[in-house]
């Protein structure tokens, strides 16, 4: 039979440091969400670049793959009662399949084995998987939104200005997207391996 002084003293299955870390890393992705910015020489300027899965990122290393999938939903959901939404749901739907499936990868090959190595690894696995997802989730959620604001021969001729060789929708979402969204993911693996250390005693809950 079970102690109860020793379930008394255990630690809840969700803590308030938990709860408060992912609230705070929400609100971070939201505003980095929020000042996206276009790269045009890279992919036409309604495609932009912005790093707000670095939240999502540190969430999934520091707390487990499903916070890092819940700042992603979160992040979105705020955005959306901040600014609301100008593609009728699918930019987000979008922007929250694809990075959750970032998070949750990278936190997943983490968790098995602590270790830098695998830390990198699994942001490496993670921005791939985003990467090759971004593919059906711009061909099946997003552009058929999209061409209802903007004409596909505009759309495709945006790609086309940059290289004039491709044709057709899903050959710009081969060409330009997908490794558009690798090298987003790269960045923010990036950039997570440059804060993580000195934002861990904050992450962990071991600051003085």
């Amino acid at each position: 039979m079970s102690n109860p002084a020793a379930i008394s003293k255990s630690k809840p299955a969700i803590s308030i440091r938990a709860i408060t870390i992912t609230a705070m890393l929400s609100a971070v992705a939201c505003v980095l969400n929020i000042f996206d910015f276009p790269i045009p020489f890279l992919i036409p300027a309604f495609v932009k670049m912005d790093v707000s899965d670095l939240p999502e990122l540190l969430a999934a290393f520091s707390l487990g793959p499903w916070y890092g999938v819940t700042v992603t939903f979160l992040k979105n959901l705020l955005k959306l009662v901040i600014k609301g939404t100008s593609t009728a749901y699918a930019g987000e739907l979008c922007n929250f399949i694809l990075g959750a499936s970032f998070s949750f990868v990278a936190g997943a090959v983490y968790h098995v084995k602590k270790s830098r190595k695998n830390a990198l690894i699994g942001a490496l696995a993670g921005a791939a998987v985003m990467a090759l997802l971004s593919i059906p989730c711009n061909y099946y959620i997003s552009y058929p939104v999209y061409t209802k604001f903007m004409a596909i021969d505009k759309i495709i001729a945006a790609y086309q200005a940059i290289r004039p060789g491709v044709n057709g929708l899903l050959e710009c979402l081969i060409v330009f997207n997908a490794p558009f969204t690798l090298l987003k993911g790269l960045l923010t693996s990036a950039l997570c391996f440059l804060i993580y250390k000195p934002l861990s005693p904050v992450l962990h809950g071991t600051g003085r």
